[in-house]
């Protein structure tokens, strides 16, 4: 799968002044190691590999016009975690954001238990990654970004709630039901015995 670099995201032609008269050394040092995990999070979002690099390349130019703002010290990752997932947000049609909202409201007042169950046993440990890849494109987006946050790029709940602008007991509880139709789903399929336990770990795109 191709990948862009930061080169090609136009960011070093971007003429923006920022501290220090010097816009790309800070930037570069702590936005670059985040290239990889931000594509992925992206290609899951828009489940389009194009559509993925438009989205990081949105990111990146987002973020460099406003790192100025960005206080020293404070979570980085998380800052950038959200810059995109505010910009996927505004790509899509306020209709869409809508029903989404409001369907996420009504479900995540619903349950709030977490399960017992860990996120190894869950995602780490699985017979067929394949089916557990699909499982988890077939989640809705709020879970989807959730347990990708949490499982693939090993954040904490505070972290995911910073991005996602969610309490603490809405990450536990989509958590929960995120893992809880992966499983599902994955075990209905039958091709993976009842009997047999997950094995292989998640690939992530």
């Amino acid at each position: 799968m191709s990948r862009v670099g930061l080169g090609s995201l136009g960011v070093v032609r971007f003429g923006a002044s920022s501290r220090d008269d010097h816009p790309l050394e800070g930037f570069e040092e702590l936005a670059m190691p985040l290239f990889e995990p931000l594509y992925n999070f992206a290609r899951w979002l828009v489940r389009n590999s194009n559509d993925a690099e438009d989205l990081v390349q949105e990111t990146y130019l987002k973020a460099l016009r406003s790192f100025a703002s960005f206080q020293p010290g404070t979570n980085f990752r998380a800052w950038m975690f959200r810059i995109l997932k505010n910009t996927f947000l505004s790509s899509r049609s306020t209709l869409e954001r809508r029903m989404n909202d409001a369907m996420v409201s009504d479900e995540d007042c619903q349950e709030l238990a977490v399960e017992t169950e860990t996120p190894e046993a869950i995602l780490m440990n699985r017979s067929n990654s394949q089916l557990v890849q699909r499982a988890m494109g077939d989640l809705p987006v709020h879970y989807r970004e959730t347990l990708l946050l949490c499982e693939v790029e090993e954040m904490s709940y505070q972290e995911i709630g910073e991005i996602l602008s969610i309490p603490i007991g809405t990450v536990m509880s989509r958590l929960a039901r995120a893992r809880k139709a992966v499983r599902e789903s994955v075990l209905s399929d039958p091709s993976v015995p009842l009997s047999r336990g997950l094995s292989h770990p998640v690939e992530t795109h």
